[in-house]
């Protein structure tokens, strides 16, 4: 070791601590209140494929999109369900006339796709009316989304553990038929 070695480990040791400290004085991660989502089908008010915004407040799931908000109680909430899925990355018009393109290109570049998490819902109305609600979220997402709506009273027929593991044996099936 060169003699000059306490000038280049000093400051090296009060880096390492200055990093410690401000990553023990940060605040712990909070899993979000609001998730982009999209109504594929179901609320009253929204259109189908309305891309929006929900919201978890009190005793409320909220999904607002552009004008319209539906408020749904969390108390009414009968089932949630997650699932996992993917969509076309091009989509729309653009998507269905890329089916068109030369040498089945098209066709080609609608195997790209997107990873998306799906939230089903069933949901009593003030009149005891049974209805239901299909959304799509980022990956991840429907988890930690379905987690807060059941931690605020909202039933499911399924913890999130047995869903994650029928999806990864469901996958597992589809792997050994091929």
């Amino acid at each position: 070791m060169p003699k000059n070695y306490r000038s280049v480990l000093f400051p090296f040791l009060l880096l390492v601590i200055s990093q410690a400290s401000s990553a023990l004085a940060r605040p712990p991660q909070q899993s979000p209140t609001s998730f982009k989502a999209v109504h594929v089908i179901g609320l009253q008010d929204a259109k189908h494929n309305a891309k929006g915004k929900i919201t978890i407040s009190k005793d409320t799931l909220e999904f607002t999109s552009g004008g319209a908000r539906n408020d749904l109680p969390i108390a009414s909430i009968q089932d949630a369900l997650t699932g996992a899925d993917s969509q076309r990355m091009i989509g729309g018009t653009v998507g269905f006339l890329t089916t068109f393109a030369p040498y089945e290109s098209g066709r080609f570049l609608s195997l790209f796709r997107t990873k998306i998490d799906t939230l089903t819902i069933s949901y009593r109305d003030s009149g005891g009316g049974l209805h239901g609600a299909i959304f799509t979220l980022p990956q991840g997402q429907a988890a930690v989304l379905k987690g807060q709506m059941v931690a605020q009273g909202a039933k499911t027929s399924m913890s999130a553990e047995n869903e994650a593991s029928q999806q990864t044996d469901g996958k597992k099936m589809k792997e050994k038929n091929q």
